[in-house]
């Protein structure tokens, strides 16, 4: 038999393949960050007569989409935006005009990529000819936009929208309108004047070329390249679904299902199960027979965990559950749970009456039931793999589930198999120990890395979701914790003494701690979320401008420039995430009256410099400035270098700085 040293990495294997399965299934999401939308070159169309189509993707400022095959400089990996349209019969599409793309640089500093993206309103245009015999009337033409909207460090999920147009077909002679939008005018007039004769079938699959759409800040696309080929251990893996793939998934299950008989539960009781059927079989033959049987046994107990799961994925599309960010995090959570049971924090207890259940080895039927009842007693010790498999798998086909679990059965049925066939290999069979209980910790560990997948997968998604929320997780994470230990102190005290007085007095400071941290992460949730929401709304009625007035815009240096050219007073506050010290000075000072409401004026432009990580660029621009700590308030005078800068001040400071600003100003004439 196989030693537990060298069986450890196929369980690694199994967890690593089902995550790389529920990642290559993403799921939709809800509302985006861009829309899309179909505009026609007219309001109705003559049998004979040739068209056009704008397939319009409204994109979030900062926010963009990727292109198509255009682009095959980009890199690998990246998820092309597409358009499919199925056409009414009759109607012949011609060659897709794209935009042209815009360079942008997506990723953390010091590891970005050079990518090719559509930015702000993108439109293509597609040409059409409707058909001689068509006959007046309506139609429907079908639009299918595939695209996956980033900023430049973090991306949405995948989405694909699908836009059902009803379009007129008049009788001849009918007076048409045009599109009344003078730059998708331009658009239609250019695409059919350059438009050759259409091409039944022709493809539909992004291809970038020089068009300019009309619209603000059009952009465009990277390539459609396929995803660099899936790796373990450096061997490379065949690409999500096809038989390849499902036979390795089938294989790794298997592996996965031979390892479980090497816990504490289950090795001990393998010679015991063997010698049970030896006595009852008499001859090899019978043997043989009886363990085939048990063996089925072991692989109905998993077929049938993994049938729920099978069934509730083939009538519905359970991988849409993963773009609930709560859902996804819960996963994660839960199979944190499991890791943490694996490894000793808590155990399973199966009722007694469970092992009261012996049932006879002597018939096919007994010996196949005597495999169940097996596989039932070891889930003290694998219960918790089974448990998370049932979660990690649920974005899954039915059959690939099925796959996955009857596999699973088949690796811890395969020792009875061959022990019943040979049972002279008894001899061979390790005894539990150390390395056994090894086992179950590295399951454990995989556990929580799995778990880990699931739950960075949901605060992704949150965060996409709901940005404003990227910078108080933190927070949100001490407040759970904080209020554990407040509930775990009360319980506590109740269950140590029963006097009124420190029942009393501990309740209070429980409910103390438990609640500090929770009442300042919803203040400061509310108030980022207020900013965010008045930032978007201005950036997005200013037609995506550097900065905006009445919130915290968050620095760059061409931000910071623009705001200074325009003559405006700036105010910048340098600080980071870990600074407690930062924090506390801007909500005495800054954030209230009458600092706020000075801050908030139409003349002054504030900026957070945001130096939590010690690469950040507000580090250096600090020590331009002669600075080197933080918290730092600088405020800029227009028309001057040198800005009046303060490590520890008061309400007054502030407001003297900001009336020598702006009496600066006035003096020099400015508006």
């Amino acid at each position: 038999m196989m030693s537990t040293w060298r069986m450890v990495p196929c369980l690694l294997a199994v967890l690593l393949s089902v995550a790389g399965e529920a990642a290559a299934q993403p799921p939709t999401m809800g509302e985006g960050r861009a829309a899309v939308s179909v505009q026609w070159s007219q309001d109705a169309y003559l049998p004979g007569q040739r068209g056009a189509l704008a397939v319009i993707f409204d994109i979030q400022p900062r926010w963009h989409i990727y292109g198509g095959r255009g682009t095959p400089d980009a890199p690998d990996g990246y998820i092309p935006t597409t358009i499919d349209i199925t056409w009414p019969e009759g109607w012949t599409p011609g060659a897709m005009r794209w935009p042209a793309v815009h360079t942008v640089l997506f990723g953390p500093p010091g590891s970005q990529e050079s990518l090719k993206v559509f930015e702000g309103r993108t439109v293509v245009v597609v040409p059409f000819a409707v058909g001689d015999s068509v006959s007046p009337g309506t139609a429907v033409v079908a639009v299918r936009a595939g695209y996956q909207a980033c900023d430049d460090q973090v991306c949405e999920m995948p989405r694909t929208d699908t836009v059902d147009e009803t379009v007129r077909v008049a009788p001849s002679g009918t007076a048409l309108s045009a599109n009344p939008d003078p730059a998708l005018a331009a658009l239609f007039a250019a695409a059919l004047e350059g438009d050759g004769p259409a091409t039944e079938g022709a493809s539909e699959t992004a291809e970038p070329t020089s068009a300019q759409s009309g619209g603000p800040s059009t952009a465009p696309a990277t390539s459609g390249a396929a995803a660099s080929p899936r790796k373990f251990f450096g061997i490379p893996l065949p690409q999500p679904g096809g038989t390849a793939n499902l036979a390795l998934l089938a294989l790794l299950s298997a592996l996965g299902g031979f390892i479980l008989n090497l816990t504490p539960c289950v090795l001990p009781v393998i010679p015991i199960k063997i010698m049970t059927i030896l006595q009852h079989a008499g001859h090899p033959g019978r043997t043989f027979m009886l363990g085939v049987w048990m063996a089925l046994g072991v692989i109905a107990f998993w077929a049938g965990i993994g049938l729920p799961v099978a069934f509730l994925s083939g009538v519905g599309d359970p991988s849409r559950i993963f773009g609930i960010w709560w859902l996804t995090l819960g996963i994660g959570l839960l199979i944190a749970l499991m890791g943490a049971g694996v490894m000793g924090l808590f155990t399973i207890q199966l009722p007694q009456s469970v092992y009261a259940v012996n049932p006879r080895a002597d018939t096919a039927w007994g010996s196949f039931l005597f495999g169940v009842m097996t596989a039932v007693l070891g889930l003290p010790c694998f219960g918790f793999v089974a448990g998370a498999l049932l979660v990690g798998v649920a974005a899954m086909p039915s059959g690939t589930i099925m796959t996955i679990f009857t596999s699973l059965g088949v690796g811890m049925a395969l020792p009875y198999l061959v022990l019943s066939a040979r049972p002279s290999l008894l001899a061979s069979i390790p005894r539990t120990g150390p390395a056994s209980e090894l086992v179950k910790q590295i399951m454990g560990l995989l556990l929580l890395a799995a778990a880990a997948y699931f739950v960075g997968s949901g605060l992704i998604a949150l965060v996409n979701e709901h940005p404003y929320l990227a910078r108080q997780l933190h927070w949100w994470t001490v407040a759970i914790l904080g209020a554990v230990a407040g509930l775990w102190l009360i319980v506590r005290t109740f269950q140590i003494t029963p006097r009124t007085g420190p029942r009393l007095f501990f309740t209070a400071a429980g409910l103390v701690i438990g609640s500090a941290a929770a009442i300042y992460a919803i203040d400061a949730t509310g108030k980022a979320r207020a900013d965010w929401e008045i930032r978007q709304k201005a950036l997005a009625e200013s037609g995506g401008a550097a900065y905006v007035h009445g919130v915290w815009n968050n620095w760059t240096p061409a931000a910071f420039e623009k705001a200074r050219a325009d003559g405006h007073i700036v105010v910048l506050d340098f600080t980071a995430e870990w600074c407690l010290n930062c924090k506390i000075i801007k909500a005495a000072v800054l954030n209230k009256d009458p600092v706020r409401t000075e801050l908030n004026s139409d003349d002054v432009v504030k900026f957070t410099v945001d130096n939590t990580s010690t690469t950040a660029p507000g580090w250096k621009f600090m020590a331009d400035l002669g600075q080197s700590g933080i918290p730092l308030l600088a405020i800029y005078t227009p028309g001057r270098d040198d800005p009046w800068l303060s490590n520890a001040y008061t309400a007054q400071q502030v407001m003297d700085a900001i009336a020598a600003a702006r009496s600066n100003r006035i003096a020099r004439g400015e508006p």
